[in-house]
C-alpha cells in the first residue's frame, strides 16, 4: 500500500499546489484566446482556440482535454512548435497511437536527434498549464504524468490458483481482475534535436500494482516480494539522470542510475508494449540495471552504446554484503557467502544500425556480462532485435537471444539439493522465502552445478488498419534447457493475437487471445513457489487491459 499512497499523495499535492498557485496569483501566465474563438471553436482547426475550449478551472480543463482528443490519433498541433527531429535524420517509422512507440526502440538513452522537452501529451500537464506552478514546470521542462492499467483474464487453468498461469506473464493468476500498474513519472527530457548547447534530463518513476513482481530488484523494497509474496506492491524501476553533449560526433547521451535494461522489443511499463501479455522471451529476461551507460551517435544511422553496471536486478549496496553460512558444503564451503554473488562490475555493449530512411533497424546487444555465476538474476544476455517497416500498414518486430548463468546448483544432485534446503546457499528459502532464483535441473545427476541456458525467439507481425487500431500476431519459441528460467525443462511454442484499440491518445483497450504449449512435459497450472506441481501441458487464455493516461 505504501507506493499506492505515494502515487496518490503526489497527485493530490500537485492539485493542491496548482490550486493554491492559481488562487494566490490570478495574474499568472495564461494564454490569451483569439478573439475569433467561441465556445464551439475546434482547436484541431484553430490551435489558438485551445485555451478558450478548455476553460480556466483545472478540473474542467482536465476533463475537457479528454473530450477534445476523443476520436483523434494525436493532440492538436501547435503551428509554432519547434521541429521534433533533426534535419536529415531518418524518418519516423511509426505513429503512437496505435503503436507503443514512434522510433524503433533502443534502451538506456533518450533518443538522439528526435527528443524535445515537454513533448509528452498529458491531460494533467494541460490542466495546470495556465497556473503559476504549471508555467514553472513548463519553463523548466519538467512534466508529471502517468497512467492506470487494470486488466483481467479467463484461463483454462484452475480458477483463482495463484500463479497458475505461469510461466505466462504478467497475468500469472487465472480468472482474476487486477490492477496491473498505477504509475507516476516525473521527468525532464534533454533537447537532443538542437546541437548548440549541452542539456540535461532525468526521470523518477513510481509503480504500484501486481506487476511490481516483474520489476523488483534484490535489495530495493524487495522484502514485500521475496519475504511476503504480496500480490500487489511498489517499485521504482527508473531513477536516473542524463547528460546530452551535442558536439561529440552526432551527439552523446550519458545515463546514470537505475534504468530499464537495454535490449528487447517489450518493456515492463504498460504503454511501451503492443499487447497486454508478455512473451516468455521477455518474461524471463533482464529487466533493470544500475550503472552508467554512454550512447554515441557516430552518424545519424549508427549508434554505439557502452556501459558498466552492477549486474542485473540487484541493488548496488548489496556489493560486499555477506550472510553467515550455517551449513558449509561443497558448493559454499566457507563460514560466510556473498549475499548476491551477481553484484559485480558488468559490461553493457550495443550497436544500432538504421537504413532505408528508418524503415530498417538492427540492434545487437550484450547485457550484464561478467563471470556469470549464480546470482539473483545474473543473466549473461547475447542477442538482437530487428525492425522492418513494409509499408504504412504492416511492420515486423523480431527478437532472439541466448542467455545463461554458470555454476548453478543442480537440484538433481542430492548434495546440492541438501545445501539449498539447509541454508547453505545465498538463495536458500531461509533467506528468500519466495521468488528466489531457481536452481538448475542438470542432465548429469553427479554434477554439483552446471551452466543453465535458455534460447528465446519471438516476433510481432503488426497490421495498422486505422490511425487508432492495430492487430499484432505474436509467434514464439522458447527453450528452457535446464529449467532455470521457467522451473520446467521443456521447449515452448506460444502464440498470441492482440488488438490495440485507442479511443484517443489517452485511452487504449488491448483484448487478446493466447495459446501456450509446453512441448516436452507439463508446465502449467502449478506454482513451484507455493509447492504446487504443474499438471497441464498447455494454457489457452483470453485477456484484456485498459491503459488510461493522465
Amino acid at each position: 500500500m505504501a507506493c499506492k499512497k505515494i502515487i496518490f499523495a503526489v497527485l493530490l499535492l500537485s492539485c493542491f499546489i496548482v490550486n493554491h498557485g492559481a488562487l494566490a496569483d490570478d495574474t499568472g501566465p495564461q494564454a490569451i484566446p483569439s478573439t475569433s474563438c467561441s465556445t464551439n471553436s475546434d482547436p484541431y482547426k484553430n490551435y489558438e482556440c485551445l485555451d478558450s475550449y478548455l476553460g480556466e478551472n483545472i478540473f474542467s480543463r482536465f476533463v475537457n482535454y479528454y473530450e477534445l482528443e476523443m476520436g483523434h490519433a494525436a493532440a492538436p498541433t501547435d503551428p509554432n512548435a519547434p521541429p521534433s527531429r533533426r534535419d536529415g535524420w531518418p524518418a519516423t517509422p511509426q505513429s503512437a497511437p496505435p503503436m507503443p512507440f514512434t522510433e524503433w526502440p533502443y534502451g538506456a538513452a533518450t533518443s538522439i536527434g528526435v527528443a524535445r522537452p515537454n513533448a509528452t501529451d498529458s491531460p494533467l500537464m494541460v490542466a495546470i498549464a495556465n497556473t503559476s506552478p504549471g508555467q514553472w514546470l513548463q519553463d523548466n521542462h519538467i512534466q508529471i504524468y502517468g497512467w492506470l492499467d487494470p486488466g483481467f483474464n479467463l484461463s483454462t487453468n484452475n480458477a483463482g490458483q495463484r500463479g497458475g498461469n505461469a510461466p505466462m506473464a504478467y497475468m500469472y493468476t487465472p480468472d482474476v481482475a487486477q490492477l496491473d500498474q498505477a504509475v507516476v513519472y516525473v521527468d525532464r527530457l534533454p533537447d537532443t534535436v538542437q546541437t548548440d548547447h549541452i542539456d540535461w534530463g532525468g526521470r523518477m518513476s513510481f509503480l504500484y500494482g501486481e506487476n511490481y513482481r516483474y520489476t523488483t530488484a534484490y535489495g530495493i523494497a524487495s522484502n514485500q516480494l521475496l519475504q511476503k509474496n504480496h500480490v500487489n506492491g511498489y517499485d521504482f524501476p527508473m531513477m536516473y539522470g542524463e547528460l546530452y553533449i551535442p558536439n561529440i560526433a552526432e551527439g552523446l547521451v550519458l545515463r546514470v542510475g537505475r534504468y530499464i535494461s537495454i535490449p528487447d522489443i517489450e518493456a515492463q511499463l504498460a504503454p511501451n508494449n503492443y499487447m497486454y501479455s508478455h512473451s516468455m522471451t521477455y518474461s524471463f529476461d533482464n529487466y533493470t540495471n544500475e550503472g552508467l551507460v554512454a550512447s554515441l551517435a557516430v552518424t545519424k544511422n549508427f549508434i554505439v552504446q557502452l556501459g558498466v553496471v552492477d549486474g542485473t536486478e540487484t541493488a548496488i549496496w548489496n556489493a560486499g554484503q555477506t550472510i553467515h553460512n550455517p551449513d558449509p558444503n561443497p558448493l559454499y564451503p566457507g563460514s560466510t557467502f556473498a549475499k548476491d554473488p551477481g553484484v559485480q562490475p558488468s559490461l553493457v555493449a550495443c550497436a544500432r544500425l538504421t537504413w532505408n530512411n528508418g524503415d530498417d533497424t538492427l540492434y545487437p546487444c550484450m547485457d550484464g556480462i561478467n563471470n556469470g555465476v549464480w546470482g539473483y538474476n545474473n543473466l549473461q544476455w547475447y542477442g538482437f532485435t530487428y525492425y522492418h517497416k513494409f509499408d504504412d500498414e504492416w511492420h515486423l518486430s523480431f527478437e532472439t537471444y541466448d542467455l545463461h548463468q554458470r555454476k548453478v546448483p543442480n537440484v538433481n544432485n542430492p548434495t546440492a539439493a541438501a545445501a539449498i534446503a539447509n541454508g547453505g546457499t545465498p538463495f536458500s528459502p531461509q533467506y528468500l522465502g519466495f521468488n528466489a532464483p531457481n536452481a538448475a535441473q542438470c542432465s548429469n545427476a553427479n554434477d554439483l552445478t552446471c551452466t543453465a541456458s535458455a534460447v528465446g525467439v519471438v516476433a510481432y507481425l503488426n497490421y495498422q488498419f486505422s490511425p487508432l487500431d492495430n492487430i499484432s500476431f505474436r509467434p514464439e519459441f522458447y527453450d528452457d534447457m535446464q529449467g532455470q528460467r521457467t522451473g520446467v525443462v521443456t521447449r515452448y511454442a506460444n502464440f498470441g493475437l492482440g488488438w490495440q484499440h485507442w479511443l484517443s491518445p489517452q485511452i487504449e483497450f488491448r483484448p487478446e487471445l493466447d495459446f501456450d504449449k509446453a512441448l516436452d512435459r507439463n508446465a502449467f497450472n502449478g506454482n513451484p513457489t507455493l509447492g504446487i506441481a504443474p499438471n497441464k501441458s498447455y494454457t489457452a487464455l483470453a485477456a484484456m487491459d485498459v491503459v488510461l493516461h493522465f
